[in-house]
Formats: C-alpha cells, structure tokens, sequence
C-alpha cells in the first residue's frame, strides 16, 4: 500500500474509534447483562421495558419463586430479602425496581430519554410524578391487584372485599389528580414518555383484567394516555411475554 493511502487508513480508522468512543452506538451486546425475575412480576416487567425502551440487550435468567430459588443462598447473595428482580452488569449487582431502571435509565444514551436529562424542569418533575406513583397510586392498585387476581387465582385464597372497596375509593381519588394533570400535559411529567408513566404500565395491565377496568376508560384524558402508553412496542413485547408467561 502507498505509504499516502496508508496513512488515510490510519486516520480514517483513528477518527472512527474516536467517534465510537464520544457518540456509542445504541447497546445491542448483552455483555453479560443479567436480569433476573419473571415477566409476570409487575416489578420485573417495569425493569424490562426500560431496557426495550432503551434499546438494551439483556438475558432473562427466570427465578422460580414456587421452588424457592429466590431464598436460595446463591440468590440472597445478590438479594439478601430474597425479592426479585435483580440486575447484573458486570460487577454491578443491583435490587429494587426503581433503582434498577433509575440506572438504565442514566447509563445507557441509546433509544427513549426516560429521564429527560437535557432539562432540568422536566426530570424534576419526572422525579416528582414517580413519587407519586410510589407513594399514592402503587400501594392502592397493588392492593386491588393482590385481593383480586393474586389471591385467589395464585394462593387459592379468598379475596378481601373491604380491602379492595376502600383501595377502589382511594384509587378514583388517585385517578382524578391525574385525569386533571392528563388534561394539561400528554404525559404525566411533561409532553415526552418517561419514568414516571413506565412504572405504571404493568400495574395498570393487570388492573385492566378487573370488574373496574372502567375507573381508567371513564376518564377520558387517563384514557387516553393509558392507550398511549400500553401501545408503546416496548411494553407491547412484554405483555406479549406475560401473557405466555415466557
């Protein structure tokens, strides 16, 4: 090779390496990314549609919860309250959902901006509506979700009606707070998908499946977002996987 063309080689590979270095390309490489859980656990589901979101590859290393592999002492070690899901990324090891996508979420450039890094007002207000999802919406449709589907299709137990009447009075509560906001923004943190109205995706599916699926679809502006959202082929994959529970 002449010793010019040779020289452009080398400059034109420098200046590729450079460019992958300062602009990576979207993460398609499990590289030994791990997560371990089940499609059918809400928190797993909210961790692996962050991922789709965020176009990550990963590997589902499912965990039996009927055999008690999440007791195990191999598990406890990642997890020592035996809860699931649990992330590996080399030698991160990370418990508790909203942590988990928290570091997708900040990690990882390619795909979906999940917490709206480039404006200050926006990601604040994602921290503020996922609050509110934690604090106010999750323990009450939980509760619903757990006495009416859980109970008796999972533990063979009978649901707790005054539970789930006093959990539906504080869920429509919830819901009117966000049909106003839905009214004023497309989504609830700003006009962009984000965190805040990931979380509840696997939550508001299951609650789907109940007698008062109604509390979403009479609200037209809830309504409408929960079409959105639920509509989004990052989610669409997962339900597709709860569903055949794979």
């Amino acid at each position: 090779m002449e010793p010019t063309k040779s020289r452009n080689l080398a400059s034109h590979i420098k200046t590729s390496l450079l460019s992958l270095l300062n602009n990576p390309l979207p993460f398609r490489v499990t590289m030994g990314l791990k997560l371990y859980g089940f499609p059918m656990s809400t928190p797993t589901a909210c961790v692996m549609t962050c991922l789709a979101e965020k176009e990550v590859e990963y590997e589902l290393v499912h965990v039996d919860l009927s055999k008690g592999e999440h007791k195990s002492p191999a598990y406890l070690a990642k997890n020592p309250f035996g809860q699931i899901p649990v992330l590996e990324d080399g030698s991160v090891t990370l418990f508790e959902s909203r942590a988990i996508t928290g570091y997708i979420a900040h990690k990882y450039k390619s795909g979906t901006d999940l917490f709206k890094h480039d404006d200050i007002e926006a990601s604040a207000m994602v921290r503020v509506w996922a609050e509110v999802e934690s604090k106010q919406f999750n323990p009450v449709i939980n509760a619903i979700i757990f006495e009416k589907l859980i109970k008796p299709l999972f533990l063979g137990l009978t649901p707790d009606q005054p539970i789930i009447d006093e959990n539906l009075v504080k869920l429509g509560i919830v819901l009117d707070v966000y049909e106003a906001r839905l009214s004023n923004s497309k989504y609830l943190a700003c006009e962009n998908f984000t965190l805040a109205d990931l979380y509840h995706l696997p939550y508001i599916y299951y609650f789907m499946k109940t007698p008062w699926a109604d509390m979403i679809t009479s609200r037209a502006h809830v309504k409408a977002w929960w079409e959105d959202i639920s509509a989004r082929p990052s989610f669409v994959k997962v339900a597709q996987r709860i569903e055949s529970r794979a």
